[in-house]
């Protein structure tokens, strides 16, 4: 079950288990362009767009979208799309220019829905109508009202780049194929968009996809002055046109899986875990859009807004930028100094400062007996406020101090805080003895010290500031003078002495605060992410650890007063026999001889140790029975596995669901045999944050930990893959294009009507439309042995066909089309591999080509062939000849060579059972022992090495020299599981502290 893919890292399908080269991102620099060209290219395309429309082929094999779909108002509307595009005429309105532009975009997707046609014909009448009825009074009135309709046509239009005339039911060959013509047009000289750097090692077919300038632009549901594409690449440092079919992918609810194996060249190879960076980079500047929308909303009902306001709230890419522009304008806000001196009418006065100094005569803005006006001190001070008003909330200014600080000296500070709540642990204080005085460049610190940083302050132990040095603010203050805000004439040395006592106040009291929120909201939001992608790499390395199939385990939930849980299943998992001894009572040696006798019963030779609780004695006891040779003549070995969340899910509805009538304690002790046995299946169950294998998860954003984790677990079952006839709901639910419901109605379905035959048999299922049916196809395994079986136990005719095993589609709905002609279900040996359902067609031509049969797949000669094949030709070769595209290939060779039984979690390390124990005190400094990685942070390497206690690695110890030669890695992080050769370094038994060096990875 499920493909091999590199490393538990890379899933790109390869049967061997290497790592792809380590990802680079290189840059390269690309022409600028006019915009006459610009437009005149548009123009065409959009113009084709029609016909375009026509052709677009739904996903489905062989199938056709039929074409001349006419409507009643379909007349009507192509009158008006063509009074949109006037192609020979060029543009140089901004709105104009956005409706050219806007009229249809090559998309990198052409799975479309066939109803999607009509809706969009409709959709561009009613945006045309719209656009010629009102006429907004300036740009970015105009820009508002288009939201709503540019929304629903991003959303509705069909996905071009498809071809009807083609054969190929793969979207990826499709789009190689449109990809190939437009870099053969003439306009593709012009408005190449600078390309980022290279994320990944190769792009498709060795050279990148380039989109004209403008093509990778895409319409938000809020427009912002700044395009949300070229953002995303520059925070993210991929090229804007991947970024463009990430979020096109996205838009259209393609999952991270399916995108991984089946989309891979529209993503230039990007892994998971980048395509997972770059979604949550995109919700957050999404996040920000909505927000600035609302505020916009909010201030326009007071009577607030002015064109300045707007501009700079439409310039807001963060979250603190905009709460630096808006704070002033809240409901219940008294205003700002520089509010209160602008009522005073002194806004006048600070701008004829800086345009017309000569002209300014401060005692004419005098009035006695008015509170702020009544001397010139006051004048002085108020033209002073907004001048400083004006100076923080400029954007060249705030562009200049930022960038300044990236080059300067900026420290993070923490110490002790000088009044503690009484509710303060001293227990608490003692683990912030580091902080206590701790001052660190921003540019080096470490994640892991910025979230301890943030708990102490958080309960209010630790102190914490930002220091910026006075050097910066002098290079600042001289750089506003000389440039920014030096008047354009010449002003008198009191005027002078306003605008540096403005560019004072503004450093210290606006501008430094801002900068502060936006560097510790930075470092907090990195240290974040790399908490939760250091969470997530150790629990996909948990999720994929090697099963131990074939095996009678018992499972053992340690304890004191309440005894020790047993539980015994069988290689299938079915619950044979559960028990309670009490081993640390006085009772051990009687409750031996049980022990022993339920081993030799059910001929159990694996004990399962849950690591909570009287673990430590429970592994000594039996330690010490093993060694006395007492279970003879079994050979028994034990082994210790963590039981974080075993108790949480044994009370859980679906444990109950599960294990009916069962005690939820002796429930613990059958999770804990079962996480050895499959831990896939079983972990699973648990959410995952409560698996325990992270690094300060309760103190990070509990919404991206849920999200990302949910991520990692449905990409791990997806590449495993699932016996759809044989796995359960809870794991099925986690396959990519799945949910709780429709795994629901699979399991309904296949208790009402059998096992499934085939993937067609899916479409059936209530609530699998089309869309789902293409993201889970492909990782969902049919076992064709499973299914001879079964169908040669029903009724056969006189032709031999089982009626039970070959069901017959007569006109029944697949997704939302119907069939034109009655379909058989048979079998189909392409169902048990990764190759995905829209790919059968090249994969039966491949077979065609290598001389290759579908009952040969999985088998050595499958495997020769293909060698054979690849021999004589290149990959890349046999790829143009059928017509598709290597990744596609690629794909199709590891389905048809793995055998049927293969699972890729083999190649990972299996449980270390032991016999013996040895104690902390029996330790020595130089000791040389073995180990298994339980948990993996940013500042080092937690190892069991059998002592009780877990020692731990050093980030600074672990090299690349030192890790494993076979594996290669993005990282020198190292995954739980993973068992390393260490040396002891020190022993601190009073805290209970081992330190450790490691020497290699085994």
């Amino acid at each position: 079950m499920g493909v091999a893919y590199y490393c538990a890292v890379d899933w790109d399908g390869q049967s061997s288990c290497k790592m792809s080269s380590l990802p680079r991102r290189a840059k390269t620099q690309a022409q600028n362009v006019e915009s006459k060209n610009e437009l005149s290219f548009f123009s065409e395309l959009s113009s084709g767009s029609e016909e375009d429309d026509k052709e677009d082929s739904i996903w489905e094999p062989q199938k056709k979208v039929p074409k001349n779909r006419k409507q009643p108002a379909a007349k009507e509307s192509k009158q008006k799309q063509g009074r949109r595009v006037k192609k020979n005429i060029p543009q140089t309105d901004a709105v104009s220019k956005d409706l050219a532009v806007k009229e249809e975009l090559t998309s990198p997707i052409a799975i479309v829905d066939a109803s999607l046609e009509e809706k969009n014909h409709k959709l561009h009448a009613t945006k045309t109508l719209k656009t010629a009825a009102k006429k907004p009074k300036n740009s970015v009135q105009r820009a508002k009202k288009k939201l709503k309709v540019d929304e629903e046509i991003s959303q509705a239009s069909p996905l071009e780049g498809g071809n009807s005339n083609m054969e190929i039911p793969s979207t990826s060959t499709t789009w190689e194929d449109v990809c190939k013509k437009e870099e053969s047009e003439d306009d593709f000289t012009f408005g190449q968009s600078p390309l980022k750097r290279m994320k990944t090692e190769a792009c498709p077919q060795g050279k990148p996809v380039r989109f004209p300038d403008g093509a990778s632009s895409i319409k938000e549901e809020v427009e912002m002055s700044w395009d949300i594409v070229q953002v995303l690449s520059e925070r993210t440092n991929i090229e804007l046109w991947v970024c463009a079919n990430i979020i096109r992918l996205f838009n259209d609810d393609n999952t991270i899986p399916f995108i991984i194996r089946y989309r891979k060249e529209l993503v230039n190879n990007l892994d998971a875990d980048s395509l997972r960076e770059v979604r949550q980079t995109l919700d957050e500047l999404r996040a920000v859009a909505k927000k600035v929308h609302s505020t916009i909303q909010k201030i326009k009902k007071e009577g607030k807004m002015s064109d300045c306001l707007l501009k700079a709230l439409l310039n807001c890419k963060t979250f603190e930028e905009l709460e630096h522009v808006s704070a002033p304008y809240k409901t219940g806000s008294k205003g700002t100094k520089a509010q209160r001196a602008k009522q005073l009418g002194l806004e006048g006065a600070a701008r004829i400062l800086l345009e017309n100094p000569g002209q300014l005569n401060l005692l004419s803005y005098v009035k006695p007996g008015v509170k702020g006006l009544s001397e010139l001190k006051d004048i002085e001070t108020g033209i002073q406020h907004i001048l400083a008003d004006m100076i923080a909330k400029d954007k060249d200014t705030l562009n200049f101090i930022r960038d300044l600080c990236q080059h300067r000296y900026i420290c993070i500070q923490s110490s002790l805080a000088k009044v503690s709540s009484k509710k303060v642990n001293e227990k608490d204080v003692g683990k912030f003895q580091l902080y206590q005085n701790f001052s660190c460049n921003i540019r080096n610190i470490h994640h892991h010290q910025i979230l301890a940083i943030n708990r102490g302050e958080n309960l209010k132990i630790l102190t914490v500031k930002v220091n910026i040095s006075d050097g910066v603010k002098n290079e600042f203050c001289r750089w506003c003078l000389q440039n920014r805000w030096r008047p354009r004439g010449f002003a008198r040395p009191e005027l002078m002495q306003i605008l540096r006592n403005s560019l004072d106040d503004s450093f210290k009291r606006l501008i430094v605060p801002l900068l502060c929120r936006e560097f510790r909201a930075k470092l907090t939001s990195d240290a974040e992410k790399q908490s939760v992608m250091m969470f997530g790499q150790n629990l996909r390395q948990l999720l994929l650890t090697s099963p131990v199939p074939g095996r009678t385990l018992m499972g053992v939930d340690p304890g004191y007063k309440h005894g020790c849980k047993l539980a015994i299943i069988s290689p299938t998992s079915q619950i044979l026999h559960t028990d309670v001894v009490y081993l640390h009572c006085g009772q051990g040696f009687r409750e031996a001889e049980k022990i022993k006798r339920l081993l030799l019963d059910f001929n159990c030779s694996t004990v399962v140790i849950g690591n909570g609780t009287a673990c430590r004695e429970t592994e000594a006891y039996f330690a010490d029975l093993i060694t006395r040779n007492y279970f003879a003549p079994l050979d028994v070995v034990y082994c210790i596995v963590s039981e974080a969340g075993a108790s949480i899910y044994s009370v859980s509805p679906e444990a109950n669901k599960e294990m009916p009538g069962l005690d939820p304690n002796l429930r613990s002790a059958v999770s804990i045999a079962r996480r050895v046995q499959d831990p896939l299946a079983e972990l699973v169950k648990i959410e995952p944050k409560h698996i325990g294998v992270g690094m300060y998860q309760h103190d990070v954003s509990q919404t991206l930990l849920k999200a990302t984790l949910d991520s990692i677990v449905e990409e791990c079952v997806s590449f495993v893959g699932v016996d759809i006839n044989i796995c359960s709901e809870i794991l099925l639910r986690h396959i990519a294009g799945l949910n709780a419901n429709r795994a629901k109605n699979i399991i309904e379905w296949r208790e009402k009507n059998g096992p499934f035959i085939n993937r067609e048999q899916l479409k059936k299922v209530k609530g699998l439309g089309p869309k789902s049916f293409q993201q889970c196809a492909g990782f969902i395994r049919i076992n064709q042995d499973y299914i001879r079986t079964f169908c040669s136990s029903g009724p056969t005719d006189s032709s031999g066909q089982s009626h039970q095993g070959a069901a017959v589609l007569t006109g029944e709905k697949l997704g939302k089309k119907k069939t034109k002609a009655d379909v058989t279900l048979t079998p189909n040996p392409l169902d048990q591999t990764c190759i995905h359902p829209e790919s059968y067609d090249i994969a039966v031509r491949f077979l065609s080509f290598i001389g290759g049969t579908l009952h040969e797949i999985g088998k050595p000669e499958m495997q020769q062939k293909i060698n054979s094949s690849l021999g004589k030709e290149s990959i890349e070769k046999i790829a143009e000849r059928l017509q598709t595209t290597t990744h596609t290939l690629q794909v199709i060779m590891d389905g048809l060579s793995q055998p049927e039984s293969f699972d890729f979690r083999t190649d990972f390390d299996k449980p270390d059972f032991k016999r013996n124990i040895v104690c902390l005190e029996d330790l020595q400094v130089g000791t040389v022992l073995t180990g298994k990685v339980e948990n993996a942070t940013l500042f080092g390497v937690f190892v069991d090495i059998g002592v009780g206690k877990l020692g731990l690695i050093p980030i600074r110890s672990i090299t690349e020299a030192k890790l494993s030669k076979t594996k290669k890695r993005r990282s020198l992080g190292l995954g739980p599981g993973e068992k390393v050769e260490v040396k002891v370094l020190n022993i601190d038994i009073p805290r209970c502290r081992i330190s450790l060096d490691l020497l290699r990875v085994l």
